[in-house]
């Protein structure tokens, strides 16, 4: 059977990181193999510990789970640090080959951070440029700029254009953090095209949406669906999971 590769950090609270994403790729009807790239002790209110894998290990799971031959997209999510990220981008093969999702977690909801700028620098010079589509939330996509969080539809396009320059084939810009009734993720691609996927927004928030809706977009990318309809798809996925959620 068809599989998606996660790459990604366990959360002992269970509500983010690998058991998200697996939950996520069940729904789907995907399997998912796994490549641990840290261990977590999380809550709702903290990041109280972090023991990172030897990016060694890492590419170890990376090869061997590759060489079962059933990958058939990847989705990266806590990596942790820099070596992981060089050990990942030197795994894997071109995107022309094997499509790419990156969630570029850097810090958790309770406000830890899971990726200190060394590792940011390598994904934006290793990872963005293998991508075939990066996810970030708005403070992401800000912190990966070194500019300010964008306030408006249009300096959210331009800083997923910013991010395509450096590489990606396409970026989603997901408007979680930003205000109004509903809820806008931009896909910005690489040839300039922009979609937006609108969605209800709801009171407070769930954790683990960022890795659901990754690993929703690698799911329908590995069941050979063009990008804008598996992003659809996987942004109807999280909204149902918001509104259980409220």
């Amino acid at each position: 059977m068809s599989a998606v590769l996660v790459i990604a950090g366990t959360d002992s609270s269970g509500g983010a990181g690998l058991t998200r994403d697996v939950a996520t790729l069940s729904a789907f009807g995907m399997d998912a193999l796994c490549a641990v790239s840290a261990v977590t002790a999380q809550s709702e209110r903290e990041v109280a510990a972090v023991l990172l894998i030897p990016a060694a290990l890492v590419r170890a799971q990376i090869e061997t789970a590759l060489g079962s031959g059933r990958v058939r997209a990847v989705k990266t999510g806590m990596l942790g640090a820099r070596d992981t990220v060089e050990a990942l981008a030197a795994a894997l093969p071109p995107r022309e080959r094997l499509p790419l999702v990156v969630d570029p977690v850097l810090a958790a909801s309770s406000g830890g951070v899971l990726l200190d700028e060394a590792g940011r620098a390598a994904l934006r010079t290793r990872l963005l440029p293998r991508a075939t589509l990066l996810t970030p939330n708005l403070p992401e996509a800000a912190l990966l700029l070194g500019a300010a969080p964008a306030g408006s539809p249009g300096e959210i396009v331009a800083q997923g254009r910013a991010l395509c320059a450096l590489g990606a084939a396409a970026v989603l810009m997901k408007g979680g953090h930003a205000t109004g009734a509903l809820a806008t993720d931009w896909l910005v691609s690489a040839d300039g095209a922009v979609r937006e996927f609108t969605g209800a927004r709801y009171a407070g928030g769930r954790r683990g949406t960022g890795c659901a809706l990754a690993s929703g977009v690698a799911a329908g990318l590995a069941r050979g669906l063009e990008l804008a309809v598996a992003c659809a798809r996987a942004k109807e996925h999280v909204t149902a999971l918001l509104q259980a959620a409220a």
